[in-house]
């Protein structure tokens, strides 16, 4: 999903398209945090004060992409994924990734007065994974360890039984989980295994179908159209009585498995996988680093007050003409992206590289071996 991915293990370089999907799913994730995380959607906030205001139709449709960005991204790490093989130095990459981010940001906001530090806040910071409801991180952390076990799943079902398999997750949770009323109770790790059988198929069963670029691409605008008319229609018809019924104009994409959300996530991926963009050395580097950007700029309640709050003053901007706000929110949103990217490419040209140069000569070799043993152990699996 990040540089976790497996551009390492190519001889030849990747092609850039699909990192330039990184870049564009990790840059509407960036507009749905201006929305979400600053105040402007909460109860009381502007938007669901003047629903219908051009301002607030602008900023619902502006920032209604962050759950179809986290679709982009797990579509992108099957499909890579189900033909890779995880491995220890992977994992500590992405395991590392997360703490250095995580004990640095807070060590910033201790020493500035943003943060406090206690027993709770301490434990929360050493543990891992912090909750497996609607944490990202957390669940694609855990989610990463199921990969090699998927993959042996998706690898020994037949097209019809994948197909099936498929057809039946979807009809749960997106056809069903998309009805008014039917609660659908999930986390993202089964969200993101759901997505790794759907993308894993589109790369072990190629299908003429798959491969139609324009087709792809009409599809996907007309996804977009339809997200935009119903956050139209949706904040026209429940005005600010939404949020109290349970509803948003957001309502056909405020989750991963809300309808318009999967298709638009599907359409644009095949999409993108088709468009003929060869290896860009700057496209591929923006792409390593979009994981990078999520942790920083999603790093905690903290961040999310001191940057959208604090800051930018999303709330305060919300007045602004029309032409100046959205010059000022793309601004923003590309301006975090830059900033974050280039961190954490700074950090991978760094601290990484130097670390895993240590770790490639001393205990490489060995730590395979042994993660080979486990996962694919025929007497284990025979058992």
């Amino acid at each position: 999903m990040t540089n976790i991915n497996t551009t390492s293990l190519l001889n030849n370089p990747r092609r850039s398209n699909l990192e330039l999907y990184r870049i564009v799913s990790m840059l509407m994730i960036v507009a749905y945090h201006y929305t979400v995380n600053s105040g402007l959607d909460d109860i009381g906030g502007p938007i669901l004060e003047s629903p219908m205001s051009i301002n607030s139709l602008y900023l619902a449709m502006f920032g209604a992409w962050g759950k179809v960005g986290i679709n982009c991204f797990l579509l992108i790490t099957g499909y890579f994924m189900c033909t890779s093989k995880i491995t220890i130095r992977k994992f500590l990459k992405l395991l590392l990734q997360i703490y250095f981010y995580r004990i640095t940001i807070f060590s910033i906001f201790y020493l500035s007065g943003y943060e406090s530090l206690s027993v709770e806040r301490m434990v929360k910071l050493l543990m891992p994974v912090l909750g497996f409801r609607d944490d990202f991180i957390s669940c694609f952390l855990a989610f990463y360890l199921t990969i090699p076990f998927l993959t042996i799943l998706v690898h020994n079902l037949t097209k019809r039984q994948h197909e099936l398999l498929i057809i039946l997750m979807l009809i749960c949770y997106t056809v069903l989980g998309t009805l008014p009323f039917f609660v659908v109770r999930f986390n993202y790790i089964t969200w993101f295994g759901i997505l790794f059988f759907i993308s894993s198929y589109i790369r072990l069963h190629p299908n003429p179908l798959f491969d139609r670029c324009n087709l792809w691409g009409w599809l996907t605008l007309g996804c977009a159209l339809a997200v935009f008319v119903s956050i139209a229609i949706m904040q026209y018809i429940l005005g600010d009585k939404g949020v109290k019924l349970g509803f948003s104009g957001h309502y056909f994409v405020y989750d991963s498995n809300k309808l318009l959300a999967v298709c638009f996530a599907l359409c644009s991926f095949l999409w993108f996988k088709n468009m003929n963009i060869k290896y860009n050395r700057i496209i591929n580097a923006f792409g390593a680093g979009t994981f990078g950007v999520l942790l920083i700029h999603a790093h905690s309640s903290t961040m999310r007050t001191w940057l959208w709050k604090d800051t930018i003053d999303c709330v305060g901007h919300y007045s602004l003409p029309l032409g100046n706000l959205i010059l000022y929110s793309v601004g923003v949103v590309m301006v975090i992206f830059m900033i974050c990217n280039l961190i954490d490419q700074i950090r991978i040209n760094t601290l990484e590289k130097w670390l895993f140069k240590w770790y490639d000569n001393r205990y490489a070799a060995k730590a395979e071996a042994f993660v080979s043993r486990i996962v694919n152990d025929k007497q284990i699996s025979e058992q």
